[in-house]
């Protein structure tokens, strides 16, 4: 099998990654982290400026009409340089479900701001463990929302948040009647907030809401954006390992050279390979209409136990220095308990492919 990039494909990294090399430089990162904003504004418009932004939204609505793999490589390059802006959140789950299931007038609404970069679209996906899922009750010609989500990225500062209710996906104003946006604190310092739903209309709805396909469109998208930003962590952090390795010396000697050591590099190289492998799989196999969820859930486990264990393999290997703020293994580190979590841990990983295996409802890598 060849998990080579296409030509268009490496072009779009290519530009991604000198687009990201000067705009979230590890000093440019450093310094937002000072700043208490909760994204890089500057990047974000440098990335909408270059086109990026645009990658997944529809031709007429100022984009390129990309899908999946595209959305991947760029995410990818994000990861790898911990970029403080809310790519993830705004490109994978907020304007690529309104680019395939909007209507024309959805699209225009939500769509041209976002390639612009003066708009940001999340979507409250997660409810605490435990509590009921969010109910959509019909009232009129719009529906009302009621329960709780958790973990919504960058919803203080999203135009408009996708809300995943029942069967469907719903539009809703972070600002409007009946909805409360409680900050909730991160490891990775990227904003997040409790969304509170009481009687709260929703503006619109993405398709019909009847089978359920919006809301598993954006569930498998969403687990391919975060394993693809999880492959450009997984990466970067390797890359500052091995540097620390060569250049560190004990005993007179390198680090790379005890054999102990590299095995354990080795180990952390494995595990970035086995991640990237499974995540361009699954996002192949999103592209061109398969069935990607045994796909998925052996990325997300290979993210969510491999990838952190990795991480923290180069935090012993750094002996202490990656916990240093003024050094960046710590944001790498952050990014990968982050996205491991994001994708449900690597437990409910192995639940879901028990299941796809034992119903046979699903291929699995």
């Amino acid at each position: 099998m060849d998990f080579s990039l296409e030509e268009q494909h490496a072009d779009l990294r290519s530009l991604a990654a000198g687009l990201l090399a000067r705009e979230a430089s590890v000093e440019r990162v450093a310094g937002h982290e000072q700043s208490g904003a909760p994204y890089d504004a500057a990047a974000w418009k440098a990335m909408a400026q270059a086109g990026l932004l645009g990658l997944v939204l529809p031709e007429d609505e100022g984009g390129q009409g990309f899908g999946a793999l595209e959305l991947a490589v760029l995410l990818a390059e994000v990861g790898r340089r911990a970029a403080p802006v809310p790519a993830l959140a705004c490109l994978a789950l907020g304007a690529l479900p309104v680019a395939r299931f909007g209507t024309a007038e959805q699209r225009r609404a939500l769509l041209r701001a976002v390639a612009a970069g003066d708009a940001i679209l999340t979507a409250a996906v997660r409810e605490p463990d435990g509590a009921p899922p969010v109910s959509a009750t019909r009232s009129g010609d719009t529906h009302r929302l009621d329960g709780v989500k958790v973990g919504v990225p960058y919803a203080a500062v999203a135009h408009r948040i996708l809300v995943t209710a029942g069967d469907g996906v719903f539009v809703v104003d972070p600002a409007g009647e009946g909805v409360t946006l409680t900050p909730s604190h991160t490891s990775h310092g990227h904003p997040e907030s409790r969304l509170a739903l009481r009687n709260a209309p929703a503006e619109d709805q993405l398709g019909d809401g009847t089978s359920g396909r919006v809301a598993r469109f954006l569930d498998d998208h969403a687990a391919a954006a975060t394993c693809a930003t999880g492959v450009g962590v997984l990466a970067e952090a390797l890359r500052l390992t091995t540097e620390h390795l060569r250049t560190r010396e004990q005993f007179g000697r390198p680090l790379a050279t005890f054999q102990a050591v590299a095995g354990e590099i080795a180990d952390v190289y494995i595990a970035a390979q086995a991640l990237e492998a499974a995540t361009w799989s699954a996002c192949w196999r999103l592209s061109t209409g398969r069935d990607a969820r045994g796909h998925l859930g052996v990325a997300g486990y290979w993210l969510a136990h491999h990838g952190v264990r990795a991480l923290h393999t180069c935090q012993h290997l750094h002996g202490g220095i990656g916990v240093d703020v003024t050094y960046p293994l710590h944001r790498y580190f952050a990014w990968a308990r982050y996205l491991g979590q994001s994708v449900g841990g690597a437990g409910h990983q192995l639940d879901r492919l028990g299941e796809l295996v034992g119903d046979g409802s699903g291929e699995v890598a």
